[in-house]
């Protein structure tokens, strides 16, 4: 069906480079020389000249790079050509009749020819090897080591993932929303483009700072926002002519039921969000990531001219979709936008683009607190995995009130939790359902992670978030990162309950464990309170998240990367560590992981939202973000919690064998793998049981702001903490 394009967002004028004519004589010339033109592959007929003049990529470069000199745009529009071309040689050879086999053997071969160190030494034997084999000698000589690394795994991730397409033409499947964007950040190749930026501005982003929350933000809204534009422009012919399914606005037309123009609405909201991210992390989050890392002139030079190609990047972008003839009248559209267009008349349509999606942006800092939400008609939640819970509950349940007591919570200065909210808590319960086969040691190390965990969830916001003391919390997590050293004794002396008790669990839970085991656990720890000091950032702005944000920080505050860690190391070394950074892995755990923190989110509704003030829960970002009501909100969570079981189960049953098939993964790795699918089984039932069991997401307990809950509002210190003196 045709639709109309959106009013896309555009807040920064696209300029062009003036070296763009000799870069369109310069790569006709290569490619025809790596054979990419008028000669026909296996049969097929890829590209012919007029294709290639059609489709411009050299205005493509000439728009997204406007400031480099003409050397270096040549490049670049070599290694676009080459992206391109890659991508319709795998659609006529593997997509347009399902080769996986053949597909598999293709992209094995092109990692030969991306030595992160070291010459090439296999030989080309199709235009797709012959290109990457000239463009990676010509790249990589002049960029460090840790850039060729980070060039080499995108690039390599936007090869291999191509598979996940063909994949799911192959079993006629649309993957959910969630799912979609992480994936199409691969396939689509935007953060290779992103690395290409580095190269194009001749400045190297730090490596200390390349994995940082800030500019990980910064990369993955800007190729959410490429990708998301991308499939308004091509939808036509993706889905029309390829016979395509991986295609956002296919996939929110079928996911919310909606015919597509409005799914290509829905789609263009999304690409506006993620700019609107793009922007605020820009101007609130790195420029404290560089104060805080001390980043010498250097540094931020590169780091601010990063973003800048960023933004370049988009409005050039923006300009060559709306030029090249490989997407003729937009998309398959029936209109395009109205009005002036051209270079001239940016600043008229920037003014008006600013305009007209002002109200999405005011709406997310414009939250009103405290709102009276419930009774809430919570949906029907079916998690389809046996409950079990382990035999030593109950002892358990007087171990975590014993443990609590000794690492000092019920003396706390300003306490958050007493006795009777262990208690109350029950998080035994949790943990006991987590693992029903775990010794009563094993429980009470489980019991008392959740414990620390969750109440460090409720400690963050009253102490901190009320204050709007993010420097104070900042100070906090500091120093929990120093209590876990390698040795396993603190590198401070603890003084509150938080330290106490991850002293003590550090110390417990590493004994056992290597060095690479210690730091993986180390990571995720880290990443779980470097989330929480997030939550609170928005909530001094008042901000409500972005959906794509909010669902990827929702993980880490969650503490699921630190429970994850916990279950694999359990299985000792016999997984190798690379297949856990496979597709079908990483896609096991996260969508067990968003099954879990949307159920948390629409148990917790009332409690947040009402009697906390909070703006982090799921139902609350769906209502902000599609401007909807209540009762809608929760359906679509609900379609997203049932949307991400069906893939835990998919992953399961279809791309489990799938990966011990092509990776031939040994019997022993097969059966730990097996066994880590059965273990989050048990996970999501014993989630799901601990929220129906306990009390602290029930109404009655709510209306009377029971302390027991965990809701603390009234009592909010008015003071910074300061975590030596309390």
């Amino acid at each position: 069906m045709s639709f109309r394009l959106p009013e896309f967002y555009l807040s920064y004028p696209a300029r062009l480079n003036p070296n763009l004519q000799r870069a369109r004589e310069h790569t006709k010339q290569w490619a025809r020389r790596m054979e990419m033109i008028d000669v026909p592959q296996q049969g097929k007929e890829i590209w012919t000249e007029a294709d290639l003049d059609r489709d411009d990529y050299a205005l493509l470069c000439a728009y997204t790079h406007p400031d480099c000199d003409g050397d270096e745009l040549d490049l670049v529009t070599d290694w676009y050509v080459w992206v391109f071309y890659f991508d319709d040689h795998f659609v006529e050879l593997y997509k347009r009749d399902p080769d996986l086999t053949a597909a598999r053997e293709h992209l094995d071969r092109l990692r030969a020819f991306m030595p992160v160190e070291g010459e090439i030494t296999e030989e080309p034997t199709n235009p797709v090897e012959a290109g990457l084999a000239d463009l990676w000698r010509r790249t990589v000589p002049s960029m460090s080591v840790d850039w060729r690394r980070r060039f080499a795994e995108s690039t390599k991730a936007l090869l291999d993932e191509s598979l996940w397409e063909l994949h799911n033409i192959s079993e006629g499947r649309l993957s959910n929303p969630i799912e979609y964007i992480e994936m199409r950040r691969k396939v689509g190749g935007a953060p290779w483009s992103a690395n290409l930026v580095e190269h194009a501005v001749g400045m190297e982003v730090p490596a200390e700072l390349a994995g940082t929350r800030p500019l990980k933000v910064l990369r993955d809204t800007f190729s959410d926002a490429v990708h998301l534009r991308n499939d308004l422009f091509s939808y036509e012919r993706e889905v029309t002519d390829e016979g395509e399914l991986s295609n956002g606005v296919l996939v929110f037309e079928r996911f919310l039921g909606i015919d597509t123009q409005e799914a290509a609405e829905i789609v263009n909201d999304l690409l506006t969000s993620r700019m609107h991210q793009f922007e605020h992390t820009a101007v609130t989050e790195i420029p404290r990531l560089l104060e805080e890392h001390g980043v010498d002139p250097a540094g931020r030079f590169a780091v601010l001219g990063y973003a800048k190609g960023l933004q370049d990047w988009q409005s050039g972008g923006h300009e060559w979709h709306m030029a090249s003839g490989r997407y003729p009248e937009g998309g398959g559209s029936t209109a395009v936008l109205g009005g002036p267009t051209g270079l001239g008349t940016a600043g008229a349509y920037i003014a008006k683009s600013l305009a007209s999606t002002a109200p999405q942006r005011f709406r997310s800092f414009n939250h009103v607190p405290y709102q009276p939400v419930g009774p809430v008609r919570r949906p029907q939640l079916e998690v389809p995995f046996e409950l079990r819970l382990c035999s030593h509950l109950d002892v358990a349940r007087e171990h975590a009130v014993d443990w609590s007591r000794e690492m000092g919570m019920f003396t706390e200065v300003q306490p958050v939790w007493d006795e009777a909210a262990v208690r109350f808590n029950d998080l035994p319960l949790c943990a006991a359902g987590l693992d029903p086969d775990a010794s009563l040691e094993e429980l009470d190390l489980a019991s008392h992670w959740l414990v620390w965990g969750t109440y460090g969830d409720d400690l963050y916001p009253q102490r901190y978030g009320h204050a709007r003391d993010i420097t104070g919390a900042k100070a906090q997590n500091q120093r929990l990162k120093q209590i876990m050293t390698d040795s396993g004794e603190p590198g401070i002396v603890p003084v509150n309950m938080m330290e106490r008790g991850l002293a003590d669990l550090w110390r417990r839970t590493t004994a056992p464990m290597n060095a690479r085991e210690r730091a993986s656990l180390r990571d995720a720890v880290e990443v779980m309170i470097d989330s929480w000091v997030w939550e609170l950032d928005n909530q001094a702005l008042n901000h409500i998240p972005d959906p794509v944000d909010y669902v990827e920080m929702r993980r880490a505050t969650f503490g699921s990367d630190m429970t994850i860690s916990l279950a694999r190391f359990s299985h000792g070394d016999v997984v190798p560590p690379e297949l856990y950074e496979t597709r079908a892995v990483q896609n096991l755990e996260n969508s067990a992981i968003d099954c879990a923190t949307l159920l948390n989110d629409v148990f917790s509704y009332r409690k947040e939202i009402e009697f906390e003030g909070e703006v982090h829960n799921a139902v609350l970002v769906v209502q902000n973000f599609l401007d909807c009501d209540q009762d809608r909100a929760f359906e679509i969570v609900h379609e997203l919690f049932n949307a991400r079981m069906e893939q835990f189960r998919h992953v399961i049953d279809v791309e489990l064998p799938a990966l011990y098939e092509e990776r031939q993964v040994s019997p022993e790795a097969q059966k730990a793998l097996n066994e880590h699918a059965e273990e989050l089984q048990d996970w999501l039932a014993g989630i799901l049981n601990w929220h129906e069991q306990v009390a602290r997401y029930r109404d009655e307990e709510l209306r009377h702001n029971a302390p027991l809950s965990g809701i603390r509002s009234l009592y909010a210190p008015s003071t910074p903490w300061d975590p030596v003196l309390g």
